[in-house]
């Protein structure tokens, strides 16, 4: 049966995937993005230019009825804590939970109308692992983490809430990790499935959360990093 997907941020990297997936299956997808990206070549999919750190955010911006609402946008910044500022720490938390805030509170008259709503979130495997360098973003997403299960308990039974922990994945945030094949073997080498992530692990992982298929999964965060923070090889 169709559905009606809202990605937030949807116009490049995973969103962008997580859309070519849920289009090509024949559901309707309304992506808010600042940019439209490739999703003019796609069909059943609606565009509407979105900022969410800027703009106003209402209910009447979105669908009536959303099966499925995915947040995508993310931020990057390597930095030890001898080296973070403070502005910068505000900007990630602003990215990475801020706007998931601004724009799922907008979403859930719509997810709510929905017989199966579901709704996600992405973290990152930093948050399970400790890694160098990786305060700011941890802190932020170990924030969604956090925001992930509480809502799970809020929306349901009505709406399950979901989030997916990814490892470095090649994507256009992470593109100066993947400049040679020899870089990227090196990479790969450190993970037990010996590659980095793809846009389409993370997009099927994403897929499956917001389906039917996992009806009865609710206030989890799926690790999808080739092993990394759990298993050592």
């Amino acid at each position: 049966m169709s559905k009606h997907y809202v990605i937030i941020g949807g116009s490049r990297g995973i969103g962008l995937g997580i859309v070519q997936r849920l289009a090509a299956a024949g559901h309707t997808v309304s992506v808010y993005s600042r940019t439209v990206g490739e999703l003019e070549s796609i069909a059943n999919v609606n565009h509407t230019v979105l900022d969410v750190l800027s703009d106003d955010i209402a209910a009447d911006m979105f669908p009536d009825v959303i099966d499925g609402f995915a947040y995508c946008p993310g931020s990057f910044n390597a930095k030890s804590i001898r080296g973070l500022s403070v502005d910068l720490l505000r900007e990630d938390f602003e990215v990475n939970v801020v706007g998931a805030v601004k724009t799922i509170k907008a979403c859930l008259g719509g997810l709510k109308k929905s017989p199966s709503g579901s709704a996600l979130f992405f973290s990152t495997v930093a948050v399970a692992r400790g890694m160098n360098a990786h305060a700011s973003i941890a802190a932020s997403k170990g924030a969604i983490e956090g925001l992930t299960k509480t809502l799970a308990a809020e929306l349901s039974p009505k709406v399950r809430v979901n989030c997916i922990a990814p490892a470095l994945t090649q994507t256009s945030l992470m593109e100066k990790f993947f400049t040679d094949p020899e870089k990227i073997e090196a990479l790969g080498s450190k993970y037990p499935l010996k590659r980095t992530g793809t846009v389409d692990d993370l997009a099927a992982a994403a897929c499956f959360l917001l389906g039917d298929e996992s009806r009865w999964v609710t206030g989890q965060t799926m690790a999808v990093d080739g092993g990394m923070s759990t298993v050592q090889s």
